[in-house]
């Protein structure tokens, strides 16, 4: 049975794919017609440092007790510097370097880690920057990626709870980055390692097992 995956991304792909441009600021990243179990075709799996390969699959979930869809990382490989990437597709996010991204996530298991989070300006798999809440840990931080070696730069004490659906919001301009968590601001940051502009991934940790739904990504001046 198809269904219609609500990480964000239909409108927008389908208007892409008949040529046309959105004027809106804020876009919502919408998944075209594909069953649950599947590959979502709105993002594409990549990795940064060891363990298996990603394993990015559509899932139904409860959000809001309401049926929703989604997507998450179920590969469960322990490996612990190893964090899964699902790299958003579409030429309108191959150059975003001022944005706000936003997300819902929901950590639901894993031993060695329980976390999701937002990965920007990426250029390819070791170089970017990621904010992620991790349940585990009870804290949210800001890293910068470089070469595959993740530096940490900003971060704040609070609870994420395990099993219940958060919301993550990044947003930067040139070297200031501004973190809300459940819609309220958390802490702010500088940093000038990463300036160019790149991508949009979601990302995740070890045997984390999260979902995410609700991606939006709003391109800043």
């Amino acid at each position: 049975m198809l269904r219609l995956i609500t990480i964000g991304l239909a409108m927008m792909l389908s208007a892409l794919s008949l040529g046309v441009v959105l004027a809106a600021d804020a876009v919502e990243l919408v998944s075209v017609w594909n069953p649950v179990g599947a590959e979502p075709d709105g993002c594409r799996p990549a990795l940064t440092g060891g363990g298996s390969p990603p394993k990015w699959r559509n899932v139904e979930t409860d959000a809001d007790n309401q049926l929703a869809l989604g997507v998450a990382e179920e590969s469960r490989d322990a490996t612990d510097y190893r964090f899964p990437l699902c790299i958003v597709e579409g030429a309108a996010f191959a150059a975003l370097g001022n944005v706000d991204v936003s997300v819902r996530l929901r950590p639901v298991m894993g031993k060695v880690d329980q976390a999701g989070g937002i990965a920007i300006r990426l250029k390819d798999p070791r170089n970017y920057y990621v904010v992620r809440a991790n349940a585990l840990e009870d804290n949210v931080r800001l890293y910068a990626v470089i070469d595959g070696d993740r530096r940490q730069f900003a971060g704040k004490g609070i609870k994420v709870a395990s099993t219940q659906w958060h919301a993550l919001r990044l947003r930067a301009v040139g070297d200031r980055f501004t973190v809300y968590f459940d819609n309220e601001l958390l802490f702010e940051a500088t940093d000038r390692r990463i300036t160019e502009p790149g991508r949009v991934a979601l990302w995740t940790k070890a045997d984390s097992l999260t979902e995410f739904v609700d991606l939006t990504i709003e391109a800043l001046p």
